[in-house]
């Protein structure tokens, strides 16, 4: 059962690292940038689901 706890936070951890580079390359101002990554930073995996939702998307679309 820990195996799948251990699986689930990597996945997790790995999600949140692409949330938060692409907040980084989006077109928004530097000031929801910062939010948006302190929002993912702080709550993983509910400010991840509401990235996905709302956030701002990267620029090389």
């Amino acid at each position: 059962m820990d195996n799948y706890v251990g699986i689930g936070g990597l996945i997790l951890l790995a999600l949140d690292i692409w949330a938060i580079v692409s907040i980084i390359s989006s077109r928004s101002s530097t000031g929801a940038k910062v939010l948006w990554t302190l929002l993912v930073l702080v709550l993983p995996l509910v400010g991840f689901i509401i990235w996905l939702l709302a956030g701002p998307r990267s620029s090389r679309s």
